[in-house]
């Protein structure tokens, strides 16, 4: 829910922290293998977690994340099991807010109502539609208001001014600034034109800000955590699973999460500043 997303972000902010998010593929590398990060991503830092569906065609992520889409639906992923996850996961943590993050057809094909319904009852908190404009989402953000469920929208170094109104028109939640132009895990996010990025986007509006898309290592997510209210990581975090021996791919995950959240968690206090 909106208010469980209010919540931990005021209580990093009162602790003078940025949020880490983390970013995983339900059903990567296949269902029981994903609950068992999933359920650990907490304790590991994760303040938020993103949690992909499956689509057979991601055409905003990159290799990994792409990678990752197809493991998921060859292990027979998908939004209802996605949806599953997120009830066992509620079983054992109650607080660490859920985003569901994909494309719009297995919303369209699931059907806007029985979506914000199947989603509000396992847990989520919101949903982030990558190829979904703000022209087109009412339909989907009318079905999810009534559970309180946030529709977060995408701002790109190409959102101008004017567009920018459009963007922040009905959001909540929290506002994802894409900080390359590309795909996911394409190019290396740059934290100076973050940062002023950022700053822009905080004149527009008293959300949140999250900043993803292009930060791999944690000197990246460090510096972007001085000025963003929460920074994303995904790709670097999925290559994980691919990236030696599968009964390894839990530990792996858990120790990249563990090196970034701890570089996000600790960055203002390195460098003595406040947003």
């Amino acid at each position: 829910m909106t208010a469980r997303l209010d919540k931990r972000f005021a209580d990093l902010k009162q602790n003078n922290r940025a949020a880490f998010v983390a970013y995983i593929m339900a059903s990567d590398p296949d269902h029981e293998t994903c609950f068992d990060i999933l359920r650990q991503l907490p304790a590991a830092g994760a303040d938020v977690i993103e949690l992909g569906f499956p689509f057979s065609d991601p055409m905003a992520d990159g290799v990994s994340v792409q990678k990752a889409a197809r493991r998921a639906l060859k292990a027979g992923g998908s939004l209802r099991k996605t949806l599953d996850l997120v009830t066992r996961f509620r079983a054992h943590d109650k607080d660490t807010p859920i985003i569901l993050m994909g494309y719009a057809n297995p919303v369209e094909q699931f059907g806007h109502t029985r979506f914000a319904e199947e989603a509000h009852k396992a847990g989520v908190d919101g949903a982030i539609i990558v190829d979904l404009p703000p022209e087109e989402d009412a339909p989907l953000r009318m079905a999810l208001s009534p559970h309180d469920l946030s529709l977060i929208r995408l701002a790109t170094p190409t959102t101008n001014d004017e567009r920018l109104k459009t963007v922040l028109d009905g959001v909540s939640g929290f506002i994802y600034y894409v900080a390359v132009a590309g795909v996911t895990g394409a190019k290396a996010a740059v934290a100076d034109h973050v940062g002023a990025a950022v700053e822009r986007l905080k004149r527009a509006t008293s959300l949140p800000i999250a900043v993803g898309f292009g930060v791999r290592e944690p000197e990246a997510a460090r510096a972007i955590a001085l000025t963003a209210d929460a920074v994303v990581v995904g790709s670097a975090i999925v290559g994980e699973i691919a990236n030696g021996a599968s009964e390894k791919a839990v530990e792996r995950v858990l120790r990249k999460v563990k090196q970034l959240s701890d570089a996000v968690h600790t960055a203002r206090e390195v460098e003595g500043k406040s947003p």
